[in-house]
């Protein structure tokens, strides 16, 4: 009688464990057509950086909107200082960085699609699209690298008081986002200009633009005057 009990309990567990095991087969199959139990399991095990940065609604630009505004509030309103002494040679550009290229040529590879160059790296092909303007280039002396902050505005704004030496990191820093790779004329036509006097013509373009600008003087510790700042909160409101 024992025998047969131990026998019915393993018959049993057996039982459980192969519909346990049928069970799971069935819920993967599922997933694979993004339904069922199985695609919720693997929602809840991903990890939770996934679900936010995969958010087609715009998390990232509320993000980025969020940030700016901060940044902005922790800027040094101050006037503008004197332009005493400023030369752009005081802001040495465009730098060595390496496999021939300089500066200007990195940008242009960055910036631009199907990009190829010669030995010297200079481009030979590709195209670049300004994001300014919106309009696309297949010559690349078509495309200014522009400095989102001026040289010349930075200069008012406190690069007047660093070294040669920091001035040409700051003409050069290819680890933020002060360079972008634009139409020449529309380069030309801002010149030196700050917020309140020059938006790129996109006017899509100029949520972005603003988190760009303030980015850049909050990494580089430069002041803003209030008529800029107030264009800036402008531009931040319609982000």
């Amino acid at each position: 009688m024992r025998t047969l009990t131990t026998l019915r309990t393993g018959l049993i567990a057996f039982s459980a464990a192969l519909l346990g095991s049928c069970g799971v087969v069935t819920l993967e199959a599922e997933g694979e057509g993004g339904t069922g139990l199985a695609s919720s399991r693997a929602e809840s095990s991903a990890p939770a950086t996934s679900a936010s940065s995969g958010d087609a609604g715009g998390t990232a630009d509320s993000a980025d909107e969020e940030t700016a505004r901060k940044q902005l509030a922790e800027l040094t309103v101050a006037a503008d200082g004197s332009m005493d002494g400023y030369d752009r040679d005081r802001f040495p550009h465009w730098s060595e960085q390496g496999d021939n290229c300089n500066t200007r040529e990195v940008v242009l590879k960055r910036d631009g699609t199907g990009v190829e160059v010669d030995e010297k790296c200079r481009p030979t092909s590709g195209s670049w699209t300004s994001p300014y303007d919106g309009d696309t280039w297949t010559d690349p002396s078509d495309v200014d690298i522009d400095h989102v902050v001026p040289l010349a505005e930075a200069w008012r704004s406190g690069a007047d008081t660093w070294t040669d030496e920091r001035r040409e990191e700051f003409a050069n820093d290819l680890d933020g986002v002060n360079l972008l790779a634009v139409t020449d004329n529309v380069n030309q036509a801002k010149g030196d200009k700050a917020p309140e006097e020059w938006q790129p013509p996109l006017e899509s373009y100029r949520c972005t633009y603003a988190i760009h600008w303030i980015d850049v003087k909050h990494t580089w510790k430069l002041t803003v005057e209030k008529d800029e700042k107030a264009t800036l909160e402008e531009m931040l409101d319609r982000c």
